[in-house]
């Protein structure tokens, strides 16, 4: 699994190593100089960085079927969210609200395997018998994060959300595009985000969301 690891490391320090057997790259190795680049000269007005190997889980259950909520109760630490666009936080894991009957979860850390199983082992087991799904898809994307005051304003240039801090803040996520590339949304303070976004869009990600934030960077 492409996110066990012992530890949360910047890219531009770690773009590629071995942990319990298992190869892990960052899908931001193409872009780490101008990664470190940018983070040398960020200011507080707003910083990109990566928060790599994060576990994340698609679960999908009916919110009606009391052995389905016990489970998620039993691994997350909460009930999954009934209200759309909004996020349940559990014991290390937040719980965001895709649709009527589908989550993600993601840990608030990187998985260290010499104390806990894999998310999705304790959600498989806690599954059996449930009418219920758990997938990995981790290793299809990696989470950045963005902070800084003027963190929204550099959203609001590829992002069409209402991002408002009055109608968009911390308990609430959204599924968007910033520019051509779809992400997960989920503020974490008033001028901080966590973004989900594709593997396979994070290069272009990063080098279009440094290239409109440049001009708000003073």
């Amino acid at each position: 699994m492409w996110n066990e690891t012992g530890g949360t490391v910047s890219v531009v320090d770690r773009a590629v190593g071995r942990q319990n057997g298992v190869w892990q790259e960052s899908p931001l190795v193409g872009v780490g100089g101008l990664l470190k680049q940018h983070q040398a000269n960020a200011t507080a007005a707003f910083r990109l960085g990566e928060r790599p190997f994060l576990e994340l889980v698609n679960v999908r259950g009916d919110t009606r079927d009391a052995a389905f909520i016990r489970a998620v109760e039993q691994v997350i630490g909460c009930k999954p969210p009934e209200q759309a666009n909004t996020v349940a936080r559990g014991n290390g894991y937040d719980m965001l609200w895709l649709g009527p009957d589908e989550w993600l979860v993601r840990s608030e850390a990187a998985h260290d395997a010499t104390r806990t199983a894999p998310l999705l082992a304790l959600l498989g087991a806690a599954f059996a018998g449930v009418f219920a799904s758990a997938v990995d898809v981790g290793s299809g994307y990696t989470v950045l994060e963005i902070k800084g005051t003027r963190t929204r304003d550099v959203l609001a240039r590829g992002c069409p959300l209402d991002l408002h801090p009055k109608l968009f803040g911390v308990g609430q996520c959204a599924q968007s595009h910033y520019f051509k590339a779809s992400i997960t949304l989920l503020p974490t303070s008033a001028d901080s985000f966590d973004i989900v976004v594709r593997r396979s869009f994070a290069d272009y990600f990063v080098r279009i969301m440094l290239d409109a934030a440049e001009p708000l960077m003073s």
